[in-house]
């Protein structure tokens, strides 16, 4: 007895019960779930990047497309000294100009605060080096960056629409397979020249309203719309149904684009890309394939100038 207490006089105080746990933590925890949900498993992470792609998260999956060929593009940055000054003389949009902590301020800076200042709007953003770096990854933008925000596409169906508002045959130009913004800028310029009403381009492989296509335009884009179609050949199908003459410009055309007598009624004029032309079924799609002709030898223009040809004979013909 003597020898119990002493084992018992080592212990300090009253002592505290389990309160159950050991008895329930020899009860387990059901069956094993399987490999698939497991965090950690490799089989885990598979199921996981299957079930992201599927949702169309970052990295897999079709992002959704704009409805009925109507949306915006995606911002872009104009960055470098002259080419922020350019932008803003030519009058592109633009939402916000960044400007390098302790500059130098020389004549392209000043200029670029002063057009900044005078068009309003953009709003002026001071931001130090390293910001600016980053946003441009890494790109020599010399202490100037401009923000120019999505433009803004029409529906291919407001074109004409616009057109017989005015009481006017519909003048549009269809583009199939040009990739140069700047191209894309000259033809809208062409048609604003014209009396066009405006512009459609394919929503995928083709050139779109970038600030290179604002500049070309020099200031035209600000009034002939551009829009966008997911699916040229089927827009240029419902031109035709409702009544459009769709013209495709093609080298070995069986008309000369003078003697055209559709061009002065409603139409929808259709370039293809400098060399490959139209493609197959667009150029199906057309009830004339016209040529123009060049005495002098060359084998074909550029999607700018050829535009500007038959438009300037389209628009003869109208007044």
């Amino acid at each position: 007895m003597a020898a119990n207490n002493r084992r018992m006089s080592g212990k300090k105080g009253a002592q505290v019960g389990s309160g159950g746990n050991r008895r329930r933590g020899l009860e387990g925890k059901g069956p094993t779930p399987p490999a698939e949900a497991r965090k950690g498993h490799k089989k885990n992470r598979i199921a996981n990047a299957v079930a992201k792609k599927t949702a169309g998260g970052p990295g897999g999956g079709r992002r959704p497309s704009s409805v009925k060929g109507r949306g915006k593009s995606t911002s872009e940055m104009v960055v470098g000294r002259n080419s922020v000054v350019e932008a803003l003389r030519e009058g592109v949009p633009a939402s916000m100009l960044y400007v390098q902590q302790f500059i130098d301020n020389d004549e392209r800076v000043r200029e670029a605060l002063q057009i900044a200042g005078e068009r309003g709007g953009i709003h002026l953003m001071e931001a130090p080096r390293p910001e600016l770096d980053r946003m441009t990854n890494g790109l020599n933008h010399q202490g100037l960056v401009l923000q120019v925000p999505p433009y803004e596409y029409a529906h291919p169906d407001e074109l004409a629409a616009a057109a017989y508002d005015l009481g006017q045959d519909p003048l549009i130009v269809a583009l199939d397979g040009v990739t140069d913004p700047r191209n894309l800028g000259a033809v809208v310029r062409s048609a604003s020249a014209f009396g066009g009403h405006g512009v459609v381009v394919p929503e995928r492989r083709a050139a779109g309203m970038t600030a290179g296509a604002w500049k070309t335009a020099a200031g035209a884009a600000a009034r002939t719309p551009v829009a966008r179609a997911t699916n040229l050949t089927r827009v240029l199908e419902s031109y035709k149904k409702a009544g459009l003459a769709i013209v495709g410009l093609a080298a070995d055309g069986e008309h000369e684009v003078g003697d055209l007598e559709a061009l002065s009624g409603p139409v929808v004029i259709v370039i293809g890309s400098e060399g490959k032309g139209l493609s197959r079924l667009v150029g199906e799609t057309c009830d004339y394939r016209v040529r123009i002709p060049m005495p002098g030898g060359t084998e074909s223009l550029n999607a700018g100038v050829a535009a500007g040809v038959v438009l300037y004979e389209a628009s003869r013909r109208r007044s």
